[in-house]
């Protein structure tokens, strides 16, 4: 498997940057290293990951500080040149809060923090981040947090529907999609949604934890080995126009 240089970013209150770092080195194999969040520079990651926690501390609302970090000027720009962006949990949040996303995560409908696995249907199968699976292929990876409930208003959400920008919905094992599979309350049972340009993506499911065979489910590995598998393509194909 081809490697992709990834840097995972740390802010005061990240609790899954770990997670996200062992994940991509020691399951997928790829290049990770760490970013501060008061550095100014990202170098020459190919994909940078917001990973979840309480990014300082929650306070405000999530992601509403962190949103202002030093680096997070370099991952906008890094993102409007087209490169890509995960945004998992918490960083789900902050891509909301920093505008490279629509909507916004409210507290969950249950008013109480969530933590367990949860099903999420494949509802696009053609972009960069679910190109290895299926169409309503159904995938268990956990979730939690206490506000992913995603909301956004009617004009927004149709938009996201009818261009294919909504990547996950809360399901249940059958792919059925029912308000008892929500765990959360959001808006159209959403669990990811991508932006326009389609180079920045939002989950609030965790797939790095669903990475490691010897952890459970591995259904998160599809994710960033889709990431891996759709810029080996690419690279494939920019070699073959230069030749």
């Amino acid at each position: 498997m081809s490697k992709l240089k990834f840097g995972v970013v740390v802010f005061p209150g990240s609790n899954c940057d770990h997670d996200a770092h062992y994940a991509l080195e020691h399951v997928l194999h790829q290049d990770v290293r760490f970013l501060w969040h008061k550095d100014s520079s990202i170098g020459d990651v190919d994909v940078i990951v917001l990973p979840g926690g309480f990014s300082y501390g929650d306070y405000l609302r999530c992601g509403a500080i962190a949103r202002f970090s030093p680096i997070m000027k370099e991952v906008i720009d890094f993102a409007d040149r087209g490169g890509t962006v995960v945004g998992i949990c918490n960083g789900f949040q902050i891509l909301c809060e920093a505008g490279l996303l629509p909507g916004a995560l409210l507290r969950n409908e249950c008013l109480t923090f969530v933590c367990k696995y949860v099903n999420v249907r494949v509802e696009n199968a053609d972009t960069r981040f679910t190109s290895r699976c299926r169409p309503g292929e159904v995938l268990r990876i956990p979730i939690a947090h206490g506000e992913g409930n995603y909301f956004a208003d009617d004009e927004t959400l149709c938009r996201l529907e009818s261009n294919g920008r909504i990547l996950f919905r809360y399901c249940e094992r059958d792919g059925s999609i029912t308000e008892a599979a929500n765990p959360n309350g959001s808006c159209s049972n959403i669990a990811g949604i991508v932006n326009e340009q389609g180079n920045v993506m939002g989950m609030m499911p965790h797939p790095e934890r669903a990475s490691d065979p010897l952890l459970g489910p591995t259904d998160g590995q599809k994710i960033f080995a889709s990431l891996i598998e759709t810029s080996v393509l690419h690279d494939h194909l920019t070699d073959s126009l230069i030749a």
